[in-house]
């Protein structure tokens, strides 16, 4: 890789020389809030006239760095507010390449870990035992532990874990077994016990996880013919509810994808449902997906999940972005075939439906840019230490997969594209590229198997899509609008009714019974899109539907940001204490909202309207979020 490839966000020198594998060897101490231990790394030179390793770390307390066997003096550099540290270590003789050598680090996390959010027990479902989860995309690895943090070094590792609580990694489990007792038959919260996983396919280092805490295993019906495993943890309180949420879909939409794009390589596809602080809906962890508990709708309809996070096993997991410029290479790429799967699971409307759902979120993600443009473009344009967070949004998602929709409907539709999607995966699974290179491997591709499309390629608006600004796509999509009709024309006549007093319009509960959970996001997304109704009608419009007591928290993001979008109207000020109330879990639901889909644009709207109710009610509760979350937020609200 050139330099101008380097990876903008990593002070390691892993051009030069770079890990291949990685064994961990940790102790959970719950009480000082740390992991403390060793990690071993086995790396290989890149380059001739090698001398020194550089890692990443980020507030970790080196104790002893050794090449071999022979303990060396390191030197850890100034922090960088974004990178952090950068270790580095002499290696005692000058490498030539190919050659390998093994660097053994001795270390504990500290509290000001990024990547570690350590629950009180009353931060729990149980209440019983506190809990441990981590966070390491896109560049808090390092922050659990010294490796080369870029997505462009691809390793494997192993783990021994002790703990007193059940330990979960992101990799397979050697012991005790997943269907054994829990905690190997040890008495949780007292014991120790050592938990050994092993990760052999190659992974980026953000997708290192642990988590720990008082979680129950229950084991999903493998489909027949199947090598693989699927199951579900939880705590005790929630597992039969997580069970039966995601028993009849999840090894359904993996085999569906496995004939879309080729074979699971990762042997083990379990989920974990973790404590509702969790700062996103799902990360993509290898073999053990992390999932928010707002999932739980009771009517598996917010299953889709779990398709985007398993088809990341073949982008981003399998085939990977270099570094954060190309992070829509993962997500894009990710939230096309989730789309393209619920297609072939339920109907083209499903999928037209979803893409509906996902430009409404690209408009309101686009509009927070408005003062940031490069963050609007799909390839963005990093400084050197520049913080990728601060450009996280729904961006690289959607606009990224309206992009591949419109090459798979310039290349001639589905059936035409899908074979070349399979050779994509194909030529990749197990690399980490750019931009530039998935470019070229289309144009070979077509070029080889079917010249005549060139054309139709070189009549893309690359530049536009790639590193276009503005609150527009580059080509005005059209999608299958069959089941987004419905929801649509029940907005329209809300909308046709603002000139009548609310005693003499028509409609009833059962004006939604038609609508399915979809449908019903895009009904009130299409209000959103109308000019605001006057206030007798949004009283009525939630004493019909009550919406503002819905147990999906779907439904109460888009409830709130439609009542809250008039700052100065007398809907606003009713409806804002009690989303404020609702995001931190200070209502019926006791449930602190910790996912960020759901709590920044609540906070951000709360704000609009008092801005002392959102601060204030941050402030009162910050800790309860994730550290990622609880920075975030913070900009959303001009605290820092």
């Amino acid at each position: 890789m050139a330099d101008a490839d380097a990876d903008p966000t990593s002070q390691s020198n892993y051009v030069q020389i770079a890990t291949t594998h990685v064994a961990f060897d940790w102790t959970i101490d719950y009480d000082r809030k740390i992991i403390t231990g060793s990690a071993v790394h086995k790396l290989l030179a890149k380059t001739d006239n090698v001398n020194e390793v550089v890692f990443d770390t980020a507030d970790l307390d080196i104790e002893e760095v050794k090449v071999g066997e022979q303990t060396v003096q390191y030197t850890l550099k100034p922090k960088h507010a974004v990178m952090g540290s950068a270790l580095h270590v002499p290696l005692g003789q000058t490498l030539a390449s190919g050659a390998t050598i093994v660097v053994s680090i001795t270390y504990a996390t500290t509290k000001y870990c990024t990547a570690l959010q350590w629950l009180a027990k009353e931060q729990t479902q149980s209440g019983t035992f506190p809990s441990l989860f981590s966070q390491c995309q896109p560049i808090y690895a390092r922050a659990l532990a010294p490796v080369q943090d870029t997505p462009s070094v691809k390793l494997t590792y192993s783990a021994e874990v002790t703990s007193v609580l059940p330990v979960l990694l992101s990799a397979r489990r050697i012991s005790p077994p997943s269907e054994g007792p829990a905690h190997g038959g040890k008495v949780i919260g007292v014991d120790k016990v050592k938990y050994t996983y092993d990760q052999p396919v190659p992974i980026p280092s953000y997708l290192l996880a642990i988590a720990a805490g008082n979680f129950r295993y229950r084991p999903f019906t493998t489909p027949e013919g199947k090598t693989w495993t699927s199951g579900v943890w939880a705590e005790p309180e929630l597992i039969d509810a997580a069970h039966w949420e995601f028993n009849e879909d999840t090894t359904r939409y993996l085999a569906t994808a496995e004939s879309l794009v080729g074979p699971y390589r990762f042997g083990v596809y379990d989920l974990l449902v973790l404590p509702p602080s969790f700062p996103y809906g799902g990360m993509e962890n290898p073999c053990l997906s992390f999932l928010t508990p707002t999932l739980l709708a009771g009517d598996r309809s917010l299953t889709s999940v779990v398709i985007h996070e398993l088809t990341h096993s073949y982008f981003g997991n399998g085939v990977t972005h270099a570094h954060a410029s190309h992070f829509w290479l993962n997500e894009g790429w990710t939230t096309y075939i989730e789309r393209t799967l619920q297609q072939l699971l339920d109907t083209p409307a499903t999928r037209g439906m979803s893409f509906v759902i996902g430009y409404n979120s690209l408009v309101d993600a686009l509009s927070q840019f408005i003062n940031r443009p490069k963050y609007q473009r799909l390839v963005i344009p990093f400084d050197r230490g520049e913080d990728p967070d601060s450009a996280y949004s729904r961006v690289p998602y959607d606009k990224g997969a309206n992009f591949v929709l419109h090459l798979e409907r310039t290349l001639g539709g589905l059936d035409a594209f899908l074979p070349y999607v399979r050779n994509y995966v194909n030529t990749f699974m197990g690399h980490s590229i750019t931009t530039d290179q998935w470019k070229e491997h289309l144009y070979t591709y077509y070029r080889r198997h079917d010249q005549e499309k060139i054309a139709a390629l070189d009549s893309v608006k690359w530049d536009e899509w790639l590193n276009g600004e503005g609150m527009t796509l580059p080509v005005v999509m059209e999608y299958d609008l069959t089941l987004v009709e419905a929801a649509n024309k029940l907005a329209d006549r809300w909308d046709a009714s603002r000139g009548s007093e609310v005693s003499k319009i028509d409609f009833k509960p059962a004006d939604l019974d038609t609508l399915n959970a979809n449908q019903r996001f895009v009904f009130l997304e299409r209000l959103q899109s109308l000019p605001t109704l006057p206030t007798s009608h949004m009283l009525y419009l939630d004493e019909l539907y009550q919406f503002s007591v819905a147990s999906s928290p779907e439904i109460r993001l888009r409830f709130y940001t439609l009542v809250l979008r008039n700052a100065s109207s007398e809907e606003a000020k009713k409806y804002a204490p009690e989303a404020a109330k609702w995001v931190v879990g200070e209502d019926s639901t006791g449930i602190i909202k910790g996912r960020m889909k759901f709590c920044r644009p609540v906070f951000r709207a709360i704000h609009k309207v008092t801005p002392d109710l959102a601060v204030s009610t941050f402030q009162a509760s910050k800790e309860a979020f994730h550290p990622i979350a609880q920075k975030l937020i913070k900009e959303d609200l001009g605290l820092q």
